[in-house]
């Protein structure tokens, strides 16, 4: 996997990424996710407000210094990677923090409970179950209800603060549901590390190795679920010409197939010099 990232100027860049390309709608979490945090500067007001009020001192005003959309993490036991809607790498209280972000509205946390995903187990299966508990400090027995997304999410936080020397890690559910869908499913996943989860809160769920582990859930704006990036792009470079009809010059773009299109009041434009 290269290590290579190119930035995102808009929300519709994030699409290019998604392993489910038709979850790329208005009122899904994909997009839902993109206008808010594209549009944010650092941290979404949601996320800032939460954090500010927890009792970790280093999530007060903690700084985000790198946002990678659709972020993969690979896995021991095949080759599919954890792939995370949003990784961030972020500052706060002078530490370094790792948060692997998972976006809902109402989608569940992936199709499966761990006892449907390890039905029959092939050894690869075998392998990854073992690594995943082994890493968190659960036990496989006591994860057959889990929805497995929320392990190899956690997980994936987990990692990403051993590469990065990041002494936190936290798997953070930004969910735009004004219902609080699935919230069952995380509150059980808490529950194995001894937290009684409640929405718009930080918890500490101990410490994994040498990394401070902490959950997270976010109720988004709701606003975001009805937003959707400009139908589409037209680009082209500035041009005038005079009207055929009447003579008068306007103002327009010719764009890179060589078509004029005029400017008209109320169109939003992305100018670059």
């Amino acid at each position: 996997m290269s290590g290579i990232y190119l930035p995102a100027m808009k929300p519709d860049d994030w699409s290019r990424f998604l392993a489910e390309p038709k979850h790329w709608k208005k009122g899904y979490s994909a997009m839902s996710l993109a206008m808010c945090w594209q549009e944010a500067d650092g941290f979404p007001e949601s996320v800032t407000t939460v954090f500010n009020q927890s009792d970790f001192k280093q999530l007060h005003d903690i700084e985000l210094l790198l946002a990678i959309p659709e972020h993969k993490v690979p896995l021991p036991g095949g080759e599919a990677a954890s792939q995370n809607d949003i990784f961030i790498l972020a500052k706060g209280g002078g530490q370094l923090f790792s948060i692997a972000v998972e976006g809902k509205v109402s989608e569940p946390f992936g199709d499966k409970y761990i006892n449907d995903w390890y039905k029959d187990p092939s050894p690869g299966k075998m392998k990854r179950l073992g690594f995943l508990c082994a890493l968190l400090g659960l036990r496989p027995d006591e994860v057959s209800d889990i929805r497995y997304q929320l392990l190899h999410r956690t997980a994936s936080a987990v990692l990403e603060a051993q590469r990065f020397n990041a002494p936190n890690a936290m798997m953070l559910v930004h969910s735009f549901s004004q219902t609080n869908e699935w919230f069952e499913d995380y509150a059980a996943f808490a529950a194995l590390f001894g937290v009684e989860a409640k929405v718009n809160r930080v918890y500490s769920a101990g410490i994994i190795g040498d990394i401070n582990l902490f959950l997270c859930w976010v109720k988004g704006d709701e606003k975001y679920l009805s937003m959707e990036p400009a139908s589409r792009i037209i680009r082209g470079t500035v041009a005038a010409r005079k009207c055929e009809c009447c003579g008068h010059h306007e103002i327009g773009i010719t764009t890179v197939a060589g078509d004029f299109m005029s400017l008209k009041i109320g169109m939003k434009v992305e100018v670059y010099e």
